[in-house]
């Protein structure tokens, strides 16, 4: 059994414990304590575990014989449930949901036949060809440890250790580098799939190209992803990071746009503290950096990046900082954007972070676990986590509509180039475009929030200027309106083919507001 399943069990009868012994005001009314007494100490285990065993698989080069044998179980799994008379239930994987870092969790895994995927390997660095060849349970964390030690990175390397390339691959993934390189899927050069028949097929945008385009964003309904391979490129130790304050709305929004087309700046970032207030952050990969400059802003004991960045904006200063280039990458992992502070208010006292910061962040599968029904609902009437990615053009209407809407500060500005491509997600025209990602993470400060009638308002919206909603967060639209926004015909074209209907469900089915509690 996976260690984590079994310490994810122990934790439940724990919270059953606490239940029976009356101690659930503590969970939901000091939730603090029972983060940093039970969930970081355990977190810290959990990351030790993986490190460790990450690194004894890869130097021992044992993962591609057991990769191989993985297959084959999930294989045996998907014709052993056609066997059963497949079509009266659909399949899934048997993670659980808790262990995604998705907001909610599936209520389909306890309807669904289970298909048990324990892939969680890198497999392959090939440096000749530039590509890392990876399964899909793989996280980011891992990935940069590896790469970073032997001189290679990911053109997009999404920002939170924990998530999976499964997930950003079947969903999507984006980073400040994204304005060059475009969304995770566009760095993905190959995907090997376990189909609703059990067969093992490979694509490519030259081998099965319809499969390779429709995979994306399509949530695990077009087959079982085994393995991915993805472009890499040479790394540098630093990243020459300028931070500049920006005020006024049409400012910061001339401002963006202007960086972001810039090509020579490989890494794009804004953070809008209120409507009129925001560090606009480009920076470069460099293998020198000035003495006087650095700052390793990963270290447990440094200020949560936000923090940080926002100090500029207050001495309104123009900066330049050298960061270590796999610090930079998680800058805000620590935090976990700025959603830390809502659980432990105090996290950012550099007592204590010196103290207890080698612990933080807890990990969001057991937050996600340890959350019981009170607070999941609280949360979902009175808390905001959506990412909408929207055309560049409209970035200062979209940002008065988020502040007009829900008044969540700070704000995530993210670029990237969207590609014209076929699949579920492309520009309105036969042109790339570039799409900024605008993350709201946080409580609503409007009076007149509602969950549902807000946040299907904010979609309306993005519709209307031909935008996306990252399928992670709370989604509210009817199928309808959900096929608006994303265009199904390859996606349809291949459930067709693959004979994906009996086997899997579809993706809005997966993602919308009722599949998920």
């Amino acid at each position: 059994m996976d260690p984590l399943l079994y310490l994810g069990g122990l934790v439940v009868l724990f919270l059953l414990w606490i239940k029976v012994k009356g101690l659930e005001y503590v969970i939901i009314h000091q939730r603090w304590i029972f983060v940093c007494l039970f969930l970081l100490p355990l977190s810290v285990i959990f990351d030790v575990y993986y490190y460790l065993r990450a690194w004894i698989i890869f130097k021992m080069c044992s993962a591609p014989k057991q990769h191989d044998q993985r297959v084959r179980d999930i294989q045996r799994q998907v014709r052993e449930w056609k066997k059963e008379g497949g079509k009266k239930k659909h399949m899934c994987t048997g993670r659980p949901g808790w262990l995604t870092v998705s907001l909610r969790v599936g209520k389909y895994k306890k309807t669904h036949k289970n298909i048990m995927i324990n892939m969680m390997d890198i497999l392959e660095v090939d440096t000749k060809r530039q590509v890392v060849r990876v399964e899909p349970l793989a996280n980011m964390g891992q990935v940069t440890a590896l790469l970073n030690s032997i001189g290679w990175t990911l053109p997009v390397l999404p920002e939170l250790d924990d998530l999976t390339v499964g997930g950003l691959v079947m969903g999507t993934g984006i980073e400040s580098s994204s304005h060059i390189y475009g969304l995770f899927q566009h760095i993905c050069v190959a995907f090997e799939l376990v189909l609703a028949d059990g067969s093992l097929v490979r694509c490519t945008e030259k081998e099965n190209p319809d499969l390779f385009y429709a995979v994306p964003w399509s949530c695990g309904t077009l087959g079982f992803l085994v393995a991915a391979e993805i472009r890499i490129i040479p790394a540098r130790k630093w990243v020459k990071l300028c931070y500049e304050p920006v005020r006024g709305l049409d400012a910061i929004c001339k401002k963006f746009a202007e960086e972001s087309a810039n090509k020579e700046n490989q890494f794009v970032e804004g953070l809008q503290y209120s409507r009129d207030e925001a560090v606009i952050m480009t920076g470069t990969m460099t293998d020198y950096a000035e003495p006087d400059k650095t700052n390793c802003i990963g270290y447990y004991f440094k200020p949560w990046f936000f923090r940080h960045v926002e100090g500029f904006l207050k001495q309104n200063r123009v900066a330049v900082e050298y960061i270590p280039l796999r610090h930079y990458y998680h800058r805000h992992t620590r935090s976990i954007f700025w959603e830390l502070q809502d659980i432990i208010p105090f996290g950012n006292n550099p007592l204590f972070r010196y103290v207890f910061g080698w612990m933080v962040p807890p990990k969001i599968s057991l937050l996600k676990l340890t959350q019981g029904e009170t607070i999941r609902k609280l949360y979902e009437q009175h808390h905001v986590v959506q990412d909408m990615l929207v055309p560049m053009k409209h970035i200062k209407t979209s940002i008065l509509r988020f502040h007009e809407d829900i008044h969540v500060y700070p704000l995530w500005l993210c670029p990237f180039m969207l590609p014209n491509q076929p699949g579920m997600v492309h520009p309105k025209g036969n042109e790339d475009e570039l799409y900024v990602d605008i993350g709201a993470y946080g409580e609503p400060q409007v009076k007149h929030f509602e969950a549902k009638s807000s946040t299907r308002q904010l979609e309306k919206f993005v519709r209307e200027v031909h935008g996306f909603q990252m399928l992670y967060a709370d989604v509210y639209m009817e199928r309808q309106e959900f096929w608006e926004m994303f265009d199904g015909t390859l996606y349809h074209k291949l459930r067709e083919q693959l004979d994906c209907k009996d086997a899997f469900p579809e993706v809005f089915d997966k993602i919308c507001k009722s599949a998920r509690h």
